[in-house]
């Protein structure tokens, strides 16, 4: 087979909705196995899930690296929530494994353009959806958060929770962020904190920076308070 053969049925596996829905199911089964058979002591959860109770939407934040076990940072007995997820390869298959595990997801199109994007994302938020993402994207760099979640936080008047997880065990993926991936019966924690710093109606491109750099100092403190829980660090 010539290589432009070759290049030609990796692509057709790698786009197989077929194949991509398999390894999605099984992955998320993997997660949830990973979930069911370890320990973990959940911090903050309550003051999430009576702030849920008003019916209002909340901003999901955390680091990418800690994706995996999005779907156990939110009570989703209580209320609704949808995960932003890329149209890429990559972010499709991240977004089908969020499905499978309870969440919605909005696919957003690279070429998408912010008031696209906004639109779509209020919208949900406006019929009572809380909104999760990734705040350092799906391409980094990593613990570097884009400015979205401040402005629809602003927008819908929604609190915005930042949340990580952590196993004293894991594997660590080769990828720009290293992500996290959880592995069965050992202990970790799940942690939900409020991102207390208030966020203005109006901004200008200095305080929103500001704003943006107090976000990545309260998404690292909960992802090292997760890691000291789970005894990764002293």
């Amino acid at each position: 087979m010539s290589t432009t053969g070759k290049r030609s049925l990796r692509k057709r596996i790698a786009d197989s909705e077929t194949l991509n829905n398999a390894l999605a199911a099984v992955l998320a089964r993997y997660v949830a196995f990973c979930h069911r058979t370890s320990i973990w002591d959940r911090r903050g959860f309550e003051e999430l899930t009576e702030f849920l109770k008003t019916g209002q939407p909340a901003v999901m934040c955390l680091w990418h690296q800690r994706l995996l076990m999005a779907p156990y940072l939110f009570d989703q007995d209580t209320a609704r929530i949808c995960s932003l997820n890329t149209t890429a390869r990559a972010g499709m298959l991240a977004g089908r494994i969020l499905e499978k595990l309870g969440f919605e997801v909005e696919a957003m199109h690279p070429t998408a353009t912010n008031v696209t994007v906004s639109r779509a994302v209020l919208g949900r938020m406006k019929r009572g959806y809380s909104v999760g993402m990734a705040t350092d994207g799906t391409r980094g760099p990593a613990r570097v958060s884009k400015t979205h979640p401040l402005l629809w936080a602003r927008s819908a008047q929604a609190p915005i929770y930042v949340v990580a997880y952590a196993g004293k065990r894991c594997i660590h993926l080769p990828s720009w962020d290293r992500m996290m991936v959880p592995v069965p019966f050992t202990r970790g924690a799940l942690v939900i904190r409020r991102f207390e710093e208030e966020v203005p109606r109006k901004m200008d491109e200095a305080e929103l920076e500001a704003l943006r750099q107090k976000l990545d100092q309260a998404l690292d403190a909960v992802t090292e308070e997760a890691d000291r829980i789970a005894g990764r660090i002293a």
